[in-house]
């Protein structure tokens, strides 16, 4: 008895465990891009990211599965679902070049506060007013990080905003297909429709590898992003989402630990109060969500 009473907490630890190595696995891939990105056009490193992702699921999971991992109800959401992952990577992998790895990881959990708004405007959900004043509060934050009208390019602002709002409307649909669609099928789709598509741009935009070292840079943006993407699925297998929700700020984290190490960027007294009360909005919403029996949907990089 006391092991079986023992057996789902050790699960939880062991998916919350999954859950914080993957978040720092997307630290890695960001501040990889932002220091790739200098001398390399960033279409290249997502041409990186999405053919080494769907080779290597494609490697590891189709002799598992075989064809049914193939089998899929709604072969245009996937084709949807693969574009808007897609855009979302490119606007991340531009944004990353204009601001600090850590604050843009603290404008990207503002994901799941956007989700809230979009699913009250166009699947008129009901919202509490608590969770309008904590979307509110997660935007104040963003715009506290952004602080448009500083140094940065004023186009560049809007950069990470309009990100988040593909990213959110990834995430609804994402949650809609996952009522009828297999979650490593939808992960198999994504990274092929990614890889066929940054294909055919890549002619476009492609720059001869400098040398060797950036080569294997390259190597690892494809690696962090594959790990962390197989890591997300086996932690929220394992454990419910509102459990997994308040760990995924720990990305915010390792973003600033390696911004830190790599540029030796510290964030100002204006993005730490931003990056505060992103955390402060997203950590409340997720407990508000899961008291509810309505788990926020986690951010999938």
């Amino acid at each position: 008895m006391q092991a079986t009473l023992q057996a789902p907490g050790a699960q939880a630890l062991t998916g919350i465990a999954f859950l914080v190595t993957a978040t720092a696995c997307f630290a890695v891939l960001d501040t990889t891009v932002k220091y790739v990105g200098a001398f390399l056009p960033v279409l290249v490193a997502v041409w990186f990211r999405y053919v080494f992702q769907a080779v290597l699921v494609s490697a590891v999971v189709l002799p598992l599965r075989g064809r049914s991992l193939l089998r899929t109800a709604h072969p245009r959401f996937q084709l949807l679902r693969g574009c808007l992952l897609l855009l979302v990577s490119v606007l991340s992998f531009l944004s990353v070049q204009y601001m600090p790895v850590g604050e843009f990881t603290a404008i990207v959990m503002i994901s799941p506060l956007v989700v809230t708004l979009l699913a009250a405007l166009f699947l008129h959900e009901r919202v509490t007013p608590m969770r309008w004043l904590l979307v509110a509060g997660g935007f104040a934050g963003a715009l506290m990080v952004v602080q448009p009208g500083g140094d940065v390019v004023g186009w560049a602002n809007l950069l990470p905003l309009v990100m988040v709002l593909l990213y959110a409307a990834f995430q609804i649909l994402t949650s809609r297909m996952a009522r009828t669609e297999d979650p490593m099928t939808m992960h198999f789709y994504t990274g092929w429709v990614g890889a066929a598509l940054s294909t055919a741009i890549l002619p476009l935009v492609w720059q001869a590898i400098p040398d060797a070292r950036t080569f294997w840079l390259l190597c690892l943006i494809g690696l962090m992003g594959s790990i962390g993407h197989f890591l997300l699925i086996l932690a929220f297998a394992r454990t419910p989402a509102a459990t997994l929700t308040p760990f995924l700020y720990a990305q915010i984290g390792f973003a600033m630990l390696c911004g830190w190490a790599v540029f030796g960027h510290v964030p100002g007294p204006l993005e730490l109060a931003g990056i505060g009360l992103i955390v402060l909005c997203g950590a409340t919403a997720s407990v508000l969500a899961s008291r509810s029996r309505q788990p926020m949907e986690p951010p999938e990089p």
